[in-house]
């Protein structure tokens, strides 16, 4: 066909569509053919369980081991640091948090793009032995009082450990959870991943404060916050049993299977066999990368001043015994661990962009409120500041593991996706705690985190603002996935053409 010819076709005449009428309409049937039942996934319901199953209680195991050094932040600034000032030590302590995302942009790097090409399943392993080990090796080093500057040396060497498996981590487990769910219910399934933070969140947190109950903070600093860290090595070994057991999604299978190339052209042309390139990445895909950034910065910012820096901030800045500002945040994890998968249900109902927009949007209004709350100190307006907090926290939560993996194709979801979610975690997401402590001490006002968490939030309300609405769409890169034979057999009916008489 002559160039001119394909000209044509591309922006037809009309007086030309009006003569052959046929004739475009079969070029247009050949560019858009009508999908065959064959090229619908209809899920099985016990395997997209299982596998929800795995990637959330390995995503969980995962979050108890990071979560642990958050919560344990005080002590471990004074067991790894010169004695001295405090706040030095915390700011120590909090520097040492932070570097571990220094290397999480690396991690995805690294396993987001052998993601796409060796499939999920088998990085999702790797990244549960890392982070395993990583943990572990922790509660083995001994105090900067017994081996002095190598201390710190080496908790900085295995918290770079953790952050690199961490990079392969939640691109894994949210692109896992997302090709095996069905389109519609893609958010609902997708908030269990982020049940399963909350539930890592809840364990640590419950750990700590067992010990430091039983033990005091003496116990704690002589030898009581290595429990937690090597619990971590059997509880991997679960993880890791867990992750082993299952099948490749369905939407890799069929992308590195060569029969799925040999169905009709509605399902070839959305699926490719470029994997895993990297350049590709930020070649073709960087303004998704932006915009997965600034949702992931949003987020990521008011996740960890949540859940990693409160606890510090009622110690240090309110005067709360560790123990008690760990209790009311665990009771705050637990109202959102009830409550997220009916979150997830609704984004499936209404929408990714209005649950993603409401948590926003709440951050930016009841920041202030809350934290003056929380000042106020009473256990009642405590808690109540931080359920405000939390109920914000809780809609993107819910949401951000359905909404994200859709942005890119699966062709280059896990590479893409563990770039985007790291690079941001790495630059404000892990940094959060550090940043607010230094500000509070250089500004004098503690209500920094506020301020903080609200310009966070403008930025994500600017960020959903501009991204598309996914729910109940098929995966960009793959055909459309259904949870019962009728549903596919409807979707390929609807495209039939109507009869002409």
């Amino acid at each position: 066909m002559s160039t001119d010819t394909e000209e044509g076709l591309q922006s037809p005449d009309p007086e030309a569509v009006k003569r052959h009428r046929a004739l475009f309409r079969a070029v247009r049937r050949r560019k858009n053919p009508p999908l065959r039942r064959t090229d619908i996934t209809v899920t099985d319901d016990a395997a997209v369980k299982r596998a929800v199953k795995a990637a959330s209680l390995g995503n969980a195991m995962e979050w108890f081991d990071f979560g642990i050094y958050s919560y344990l932040a005080v002590t471990i600034g004074h067991v790894f640091f010169p004695s001295g000032n405090d706040t030095v030590q915390l700011i120590s302590s909090f520097a040492t948090f932070a570097v571990s995302f220094l290397v999480r942009p690396i991690g995805g790097m690294v396993f987001g793009p052998m993601g796409d090409k060796i499939g999920r399943k088998k990085v999702l392993a790797m990244t549960m032995i890392l982070m395993a080990v990583g943990t572990f090796a922790i509660g083995l080093i001994p105090s900067y009082a017994t081996i002095g500057f190598w201390a710190p040396v080496l908790l900085i060497l295995f918290r770079l450990v953790q952050g690199f498996s961490t990079g392969g981590e939640y691109g894994g487990a949210s692109t896992f959870i997302a090709e095996y769910a069905p389109d519609k219910r893609r958010g609902y399934f997708g908030s269990f991943l982020e049940f399963g933070t909350l539930a890592g969140y809840v364990g640590a947190a419950g750990l700590v404060t067992i010990l430091t109950s039983v033990l005091g903070s003496d116990g704690m600093e002589s030898w009581g916050w290595r429990v937690p860290f090597l619990v971590a090595g059997p509880i991997g070994l679960v993880g890791l049993y867990l992750r082993l057991k299952l099948d490749e999604t369905p939407a890799f299978q069929k992308l590195a299977d060569e029969s799925a190339h040999k169905a009709t052209e509605a399902a070839s042309t959305v699926e490719t066999t470029a994997k895993g390139d990297l350049a590709k990445i930020f070649r073709d895909y960087w303004p998704t990368l932006v915009l997965c950034i600034c949702l992931v910065g949003a987020y990521n910012i008011t996740d960890y001043m949540l859940l990693s820096y409160m606890p510090t901030y009622l110690s240090d800045e309110m005067g709360y015994s560790e123990a008690h500002g760990l209790l009311i945040l665990i009771a705050t994890m637990i109202v959102l661990m009830c409550i997220i998968s009916q979150v997830g249900k609704l984004s499936d109902h209404f929408g990714r962009k209005p649950l993603l927009m409401a948590g926003m949007l709440g951050f930016f209004v009841t920041s202030i409120p809350s934290f003056l709350l929380v000042k106020n100190g009473a256990l009642w307006a405590v808690s109540l500041g931080m359920l405000m907090l939390g109920l914000s926290l809780v809609c993107l939560l819910g949401t951000m593991s359905a909404a994200l993996p859709a942005l890119f194709p699966t062709q280059v979801r896990y590479g893409s996706l563990s770039v985007g979610y790291n690079l941001s975690a790495s630059i404000f997401g892990g940094t959060t705690p550090l940043v607010v402590t230094a500000l509070i001490s250089w500004t004098g006002t503690d209500m920094m985190p506020a301020y903080y968490a609200m310009a966070a939030a403008l930025v994500g309300v600017i960020a959903v603002a501009c991204m598309k609405e996914t729910a109940q769409k098929p995966l960009a890169g793959s055909p459309p996935s259904v949870e019962t034979q009728e549903e596919a057999a409807e979707m390929v009916e609807s495209q039939a053409p109507a009869p002409r008489f």
